[in-house]
């Protein structure tokens, strides 16, 4: 019996020794045909899918080789749910998570206990506008915000106004900022919520924060603004600006994607209806296992960019002087839109007279820029931001912009604006309106005939 449990066995190791082998063989086979098929397309893969340079971080910043260090350990050896309170594994998840949070505080002037992860900006608007509008209905069914908002705030505010909500949509001026006797006037006891972004996303203008959190506080109405665009490139203090709830998105700032965060002040105490029940996690406004590494990410970021604001800043606004002066100086005809004071430097909105913007995007494919917000750029519609601000038509269709940050170099900003000079030269040659101008036609005053 012994002997043949013994034979059997052998034939058994035995046939498991020969599928190995043939196995072996098969993987070999087909890792030398994928190194002779690499290498033959490696060449080619390199004279055609040359990377372009980035000049987009208003849609999204490179993550920080720092962050990345920082975020690491947690998705391979810290894996714990930080809700877990019964083991050493949520206690370290935990710990890292509260850690973050102060990080995230630090960099706004804010206590830890205000501060609650989410998704990102977009939900962090959502939470804001939707659920400080809910909570006070009963008393107050009135919002303030403006026409050059985020789509995610104007859709929030749509959204009330389908529940029986009153929303101003209040005009910003032709620089892009807003009116502070208008929405003085705007304000009425009815008024819950005052919600206007710090950075405009497209043309980075800087509104008046403190000024209308001064304005809030003194009618007693709550004041949000989504600082997606502002946090950790310019100083934001939520108490000395008065901010009530403030908007906060990780990759915006050289952080991961899919995470965020909002502030929401503790005193005077605000209230927001939570928008997804569940388990009550970040003080029952946003339920939800809280992402351990996306969350350490987001609190690395904020350390960074609080300790290296001031060299980023000085940085980023000699490069956005750099781009223009060369461009301005070589070109006539190119308008910078948005208030040329009030503004982050980091992001340049032009439009360059007759020609298209789409035709200069495609001529520059090795740089990588935008049309408009990358949350709108899918429509062939120009900018609603640009026509908020009074921008013609024709130039808001001719408007790119150009995104510099922390890892943008002088040689990228010189190659940038040498192509833009060249091509939007090549396309004005090709233009009749551009050669109308030339001889000195004014193109308003031209009756043109449909067919």
């Amino acid at each position: 019996m012994f002997s043949r449990l013994c034979l059997k066995s052998s034939r058994y190791v035995s046939s498991q020794v020969t599928v190995t082998k043939r196995m072996f063989r098969i993987s070999s086979n087909i890792n030398s045909q994928t190194a002779a098929s690499a290498q033959s397309t490696s060449s080619k893969d390199v004279a055609e899918d040359k990377r372009p340079l980035y000049l987009d971080v208003q849609a999204t910043s490179p993550l920080d080789p720092r962050v990345l260090d920082a975020i690491m350990p947690y998705q391979v050896s810290y894996y714990g749910n930080p809700h877990s309170r019964t083991h050493a594994y949520g206690w370290e998840s935990e710990k890292a998570v509260e850690k973050a949070r102060k990080q995230v505080a630090d960099l706004i002037g804010a206590d830890p206990r205000e501060i609650i992860f989410t998704s990102g900006a977009t939900e962090s608007n959502n939470i804001a506008v939707k659920g400080v509008g809910r909570f006070y209905k009963s008393k107050k069914k009135h919002l303030i915000t403006t026409q050059t908002e985020h789509k995610c705030v104007l859709d929030s505010c749509r959204s009330l106004e389908g529940e029986g909500f009153k929303v101003s949509y209040l005009p910003v001026k032709q620089n892009g900022i807003i009116d502070m006797k208008l929405l003085e006037e705007t304000i009425t006891p009815e008024t819950s919520l005052v919600s206007i972004m710090t950075v405009n996303n497209e043309i980075g203008v800087k509104q008046p924060v403190a000024d209308i959190g001064e304005m809030c506080r003194s009618k007693k109405v709550f004041f949000h603004t989504d600082a997606a665009q502002a946090v950790g490139k310019i100083p934001i203090n939520v108490n000395d600006m008065k901010i009530d709830l403030l908007s906060i998105s990780g990759h915006k700032i050289y952080g991961p994607k899919g995470v965020g965060a909002l502030y929401v002040r503790r005193r005077p105490r605000v209230r927001v209806e939570a928008p997804q029940s569940g388990g009550g996690q970040e003080r029952g406004m946003r339920s939800g296992t809280v992402p351990t590494p996306l969350v350490v990410g987001l609190g690395a970021a904020c350390e960074l960019a609080m300790d290296e604001m001031e060299y980023d800043s000085r940085r980023v606004k000699e490069l956005s002087d750099r781009l223009l002066n060369k461009i301005m100086s070589n070109i006539t005809h190119v308008i910078r839109n948005g208030d040329p004071h009030e503004t982050y430097p980091g992001c340049i909105n032009l439009s360059f007279a007759y020609i298209e913007g789409e035709s200069l995007l495609m001529a520059i494919k090795d740089i990588a820029v935008s049309s408009g917000s990358a949350c709108t750029s899918a429509s062939l519609e120009p900018s609603y931001v640009l026509r908020a601000i009074g921008t013609e038509e024709d130039l808001a269709h001719s408007s790119i912009r150009f995104g510099i940050g922390r890892f943008t170099t002088e040689e990228e900003v010189d190659y940038t604006a040498d192509k833009c000079i060249e091509h939007v030269t090549r396309l004005r040659e090709m233009s009749p309106l551009w050669e109308m101008v030339q001889e000195g036609i004014d193109l308003k005053s031209i009756q043109w005939s449909q067919h």
